[in-house]
């Protein structure tokens, strides 16, 4: 693996030295979000998850509502928690997806068979019901975007999407992120946004499955930020930009 550290381990080393410099004794309050990515020029998504980053090795307690407080000092802790250093922020990973997957969405829309639309719509009624009973796994989700891959008929798209997932369900940083998100009937709207892409879908579209796909997976994006959002409930920015030039009406 690479010794280049990804940007929130960056980030997250930097906040350590500021622990380490004494700047913020234990039981502090650290400055908001908005303002530590002002000081560092990153979107609050790194600086988001820098904080899981430092949530992870028990140096802060994040309250949700209430803000980031110093719980243990670096120079301390004997031996914190150790973070896998292949982790992937889950802003990052949305982002990677999103690019990914909105081009392989439309090399699928002139690929696809009638067998795979039926697989689709087989993925969101699996998808639909387990929402209905109040289940909390992924499996349909997951199921719908692997078979958009599948779709393409090139087992190497394919393949790189089930390893996103992969990445996903080991992740531990997406997991943190996700215990301060109690409320799950957030993924209701990822129904419609996946009923709008099959729709493009079988419209052999694929400049609007390109577009559906961009758009759901940025609004998996918007939202997750603005749930964990720890210091406003209104959330004032872009993660990244919305829509690739490309991807704008003329």
């Amino acid at each position: 693996m690479s010794g280049a550290k990804r940007s929130y381990q960056e980030i997250g080393k930097a906040l350590k030295a500021m622990l380490s410099s004494g700047n913020f004794p234990v039981g502090s309050r650290l400055p908001p979000e908005r303002d530590i990515a002002a000081q560092f020029s990153v979107s609050r998504a790194v600086i988001r998850e820098a904080l899981i980053m430092l949530e992870l090795e028990n140096l802060v307690d994040v309250r949700k509502g209430s803000g980031v407080y110093v719980i243990n000092l670096p120079d301390n802790v004997k031996q914190a928690t150790q973070q896998n250093s292949d982790d992937i922020g889950p802003f990052e990973m949305l982002q990677a997806r999103q690019l990914l997957e909105s081009n392989i969405a439309a090399f699928a829309a002139t690929q696809l068979v009638k067998s795979d639309i039926a697989e689709l719509r087989q993925a969101l009624e699996q998808e639909r019901s387990a929402l209905e009973s109040g289940q909390t796994n992924y499996d349909g989700d997951e199921l719908f975007h692997t078979l958009i891959a599948k779709a393409t008929q090139n087992s190497l798209l394919e393949d790189m999407v089930q390893d996103l997932w992969r990445r996903r369900r080991d992740s531990a940083m997406w997991q943190k992120l996700h215990t301060h998100i109690s409320n799950q009937d957030y993924r209701r709207a990822w129904l419609s946004d996946h009923n709008k892409i099959l729709q493009a879908l079988q419209r052999r579209d694929p400049q609007g499955a390109r577009q559906a796909m961009w758009q759901h997976l940025e609004n998996v994006k918007q939202k997750l930020m603005e749930l964990s959002d720890l210091d406003d409930p209104s959330f004032d920015g872009y993660l990244f930009e919305s829509v690739p030039v490309e991807n704008q009406d003329p």
